[in-house]
Formats: C-alpha cells, structure tokens, sequence
C-alpha cells in the first residue's frame, strides 16, 4: 500500500510532529507533500527518508495550487491520500477526487468548541468543511471528544472514527541521569522546583496563567515554557510585569523526537523529564498531548481541559488533576502537589493507553477498510 500525507505546513507543532510519527510507525510507503511552511519537521521527515514535496502555497485562496496537488497525487499512484489540518482536508479532498483516488482519510487534530487550529469558527469555515467532507470516505477524531464536535457540526457518525493521538512511551521514560544533566544546561538552580508548560505561545494556551501564577509562589519556584510562538514577547513582558522575568525559561520549539542524525540535546523529553510538575492551562484542547507525555514521564499534571484523560475511566491517571479557575487556582493546586512530595517516576495506565504502535495499527484499519470500499463500490 501506497499514502500520500497532505499537510498544511510542518512547522514544530504538535499534528506536524503527530504526522512523523505515524509516519515511523506504519507499515505502508509513505510521500508527504505541504502545502506551506516546510519548516523543521520537514527537515526531520527528510533525514528519516521519508519524500516531502512542499507545494508553495501563497494563502488560503491560492487555487494555483489545486492543479498542483492534483498532478502530485495522480503521479504518486496512492492507494490512499490522508490529510491533515483544516486548509490540507479542504485542498487534499478535493485533489483527491479530481485525481481519481477515492480512498481519502482526513484527520481533525484540533477542533474545539469555539475555534479551530487557534482561530475563531465562523459559519463559512463549517459549511467549507462539511462541504469538502463529503469527499473523503472517512473523518478522524483524535478524541472522543472531538468525534462528539464532528457529529454536532454535521458530519455523519458512520463516517467518523477515532484514532487518538500516540506517543512513544520508551521516549519519554524518566532517567534519572539525563533529568540532572539538563538542569544543568538549563542553568536551573540545585533544588529548584519546575512547574513546566508545552505547547505553542499563543494566546488560547494561557500560558499567561502560569506566568501570574509563579509570582504568588515561593522564589524557589521556576517556569519552564517549552515552545515557541506569537506570544513569547508578551509572556517575557508579563514576566518582567510580575517581578518573575529571572524564574521564567523560554526553551523556544523543541522536536518530540529525536532527528534521524543521532539526538538534538534539548528535545521535548529531555525537557519533560527536568520538571517536576506539569501545568496545562488552555481551556479548550482536542486531545491534550503535552499532558500524555508528561504522564509517560511520570510527572503530576495540573490541566484545565485534557480530552485524552478525561475519556479514560477513573484511576487511569491518578496523579493527573483538573484545574477550574485562573492564576489563584494554579498557586493552590501547585502548592498542593509540592507539599505531597515527589511521587515515583512511572508511567500510569493512560500513557501506555496512547502508544503510538496502537494509534498507527488502529489508523492501518480505517486505511484497509477505505481501500476495500473504493474497490467494492
């Protein structure tokens, strides 16, 4: 079997890096082609030896890049093209079809309530969406969650199946040695306690909340952000506000795996493993990633909204707790789980419930069923 992944950009984000390790993981002959912004993650698929074409789309309305695709896929002669994000699954599906291939998979990573990739829904977003849908054979959800957000917009249940997001679980099992060494680096004081944040700098990610946060705790108290975005230079001024601004590390975009030439340093695991607690504050997440790795790392959590825990029965995270409220909520939750003293750095029921080796074996199904479809239809 023959995929071709169409992806809107492959910047250091959590779909692009969602996307290489599928990629890794399963067992067909994998092309992937961008539509924009073939950044880091492009880089890395390429030294894993996996073919990226970037399409050279100028914006939304670029239809310049139709014809494109279309070229790029009836070339390739897939048996399945999967797309992911908003502005690929509008271009892909249609490319698709106009290319004769109707095995179509689309995943939706980031669908909330009220926004969609970072950006506010409106009803021409929908009605674009539902209308390229009906193209494809099947929609992903990442979450259950997110299936429930798909069914309420409009697309058909029988339609919609979930594949959660996965992780390697070894990647991020916590080493005792490389947690000390990355202090180091880090320049984090002996003894530090770190309240870690991950996940791009933008505005619904309420890294803010941390930043007020880490002002009402003790001056032994750090703040690791780790990823980079259009918010930095405003949580740097709100530091800086806040009298925290020498408490405060910003690690910029950083690989959750490691490149194909032999590690990175300072990757997402290494990272993870040098906090002590993890702290997600956005309200509205389709699955809740950062949360899943930190759980592999053995880590307490503290999050406002993590669908990937929250489907999961009761007891299958125990040190995962849920936040309600704003910067004072996150100083009591905080102070709470430091005065319960360090746990032991094992990975609970619910990462080994997200390994990738499932979701990719999972995603292997839809593709075969697509497949058998297209050729019983």
């Amino acid at each position: 079997m023959k995929a071709l992944h169409v992806i809107t950009g492959l910047g250091v984000g959590g779909a692009e890096q969602q996307l290489r390790l599928l990629v890794r993981h399963l067992p067909v002959d994998c092309d992937v082609v961008t539509l924009t912004n073939p950044g880091a993650v492009a880089e890395d698929l390429t030294a894993d030896g996996v073919r990226v074409m970037h399409l050279g789309m100028h914006g939304n309305r670029d239809l310049s890049a139709l014809p494109r695709l279309v070229r790029e896929i009836r070339g390739g002669r897939y048996d399945v093209v999967h797309t992911h994000l908003y502005r690929a699954c509008v271009y892909g599906r249609i490319a698709a079809r106009l290319a004769g291939v109707r095995a179509v998979v689309a995943t939706e990573h980031s669908l909330g309530d009220s926004q969609m990739e970072g950006r506010r829904l409106t009803s021409g977003v929908r009605a674009l969406y539902l209308a390229s849908e009906r193209l494809g054979r099947s929609t992903v959800a990442v979450s259950p969650t997110v299936a429930e957000r798909l069914r309420r917009w409009g697309v058909p249940g029988p339609r919609i199946e979930v594949v959660p997001n996965g992780i390697d679980v070894a990647r991020f099992r916590f080493d005792a040695d490389r947690r000390e060494s990355t202090r180091r680096r880090l320049g984090l004081p002996r003894g530090a306690y770190v309240v870690g944040g991950v996940g791009r700098l933008t505005a619904g990610k309420r890294f803010e909340v941390l930043v007020r946060a880490l002002a009402e705790l003790p001056e032994d108290v750090w703040l690791l952000l780790v990823g980079g975005g259009p918010e930095e230079n405003v949580l740097r001024r709100t530091a800086q506000a806040a009298g925290v601004a020498d408490r405060v590390l910003f690690t910029g975009e950083r690989p959750n795996i490691e490149a194909a030439q032999g590690g990175s340093g300072l990757d997402l695991p290494s990272l993870i493993g040098a906090m002590d607690t993890l702290a997600s504050p956005s309200a509205e997440e389709a699955f809740g990633l950062a949360v899943v790795e930190a759980l592999a790392a053995g880590l307490p959590v503290l999050y406002v909204s993590c669908p990937a825990v929250d489907d999961l029965p009761p007891g299958a995270a125990p040190f995962a707790r849920r936040v309600q409220g704003g910067a004072d909520s996150f100083v009591r939750a905080l102070r709470q789980v430091r005065a319960q003293g360090p746990k032991p750095r094992s990975a609970p029921e619910a990462a080994h419930h997200y390994s990738i080796a499932r979701s990719a074996d999972r995603l292997m199904d839809i593709y075969t069923a697509a497949t058998l479809g297209v050729s019983s239809a």
